[in-house]
């Protein structure tokens, strides 16, 4: 009974396809994307997601956007760009976006993808890769050190609400008026 109950345990390997995303790919990669980069989970994350992050990478560098597919459903994806800076022989990878959906977590699929985009990037002469993460994201962390990510750099990210400031400037009146300066819709 012991050994029917962990082979019940042991997460059944799927064939999953890994191939450069397609334009009919673009709305299941945003709505994926919308699933697992939410505001409570990866903040700065959340505010960057949005389809034209999705449409605008596809657009510029197709070729080093994938999407990993198991029976025409869409698995994961990655999507990134190579950047070229003036007066340097580098040219560098930038992985910008790693996703998979949890339904298929733990089956290798971030390792697959991560692999084929590196191979792509080592194929386009890229001498260094980049990624970024929040500080507290220990599981992207941990993922990263293993795929040979090493010697991070701490970054900063501050956020600054405005909602205060807008809401004090529709207030704002002159003469009776919204002022035509703070004039914040055409029907004020």
């Amino acid at each position: 009974m012991e050994a029917e109950d962990n082979s019940e345990c042991i997460k059944k390997r799927i064939n999953i396809l890994i191939r450069q995303m397609e334009i009919d790919d673009l709305a299941a990669v945003f709505h994926l994307g919308e699933k697992l980069f939410t505001a409570s989970e990866v903040p700065n994350l959340y505010r960057t997601w949005d389809e034209y992050e999705v449409t605008s990478l596809f657009q510029s560098d197709r070729e080093f956007c994938l999407v990993a597919e198991s029976e025409d459903q869409l698995a994961g994806f990655a999507l990134g760009t190579t950047v070229v800076k003036t007066r340097s022989a580098w040219k560098y990878g930038y992985l910008i976006w790693l996703g998979v959906d949890p339904a298929f977590h733990g089956q290798g699929l971030a390792s697959r993808l991560f692999n084929r985009f590196r191979d792509l990037m080592i194929s386009e002469g890229v001498r260094m890769l980049l990624v970024d993460t929040e500080a507290d994201n220990l599981p992207a962390l941990h993922f990263f050190r293993k795929m040979g990510f090493h010697c991070p750099q701490e970054h900063i990210y501050l956020s600054y609400n405005l909602d205060h400031h807008l809401k004090q400037l529709k207030g704002k009146k002159t003469n009776g008026r919204s002022s035509a300066r703070y004039k914040m819709h055409d029907d004020e």
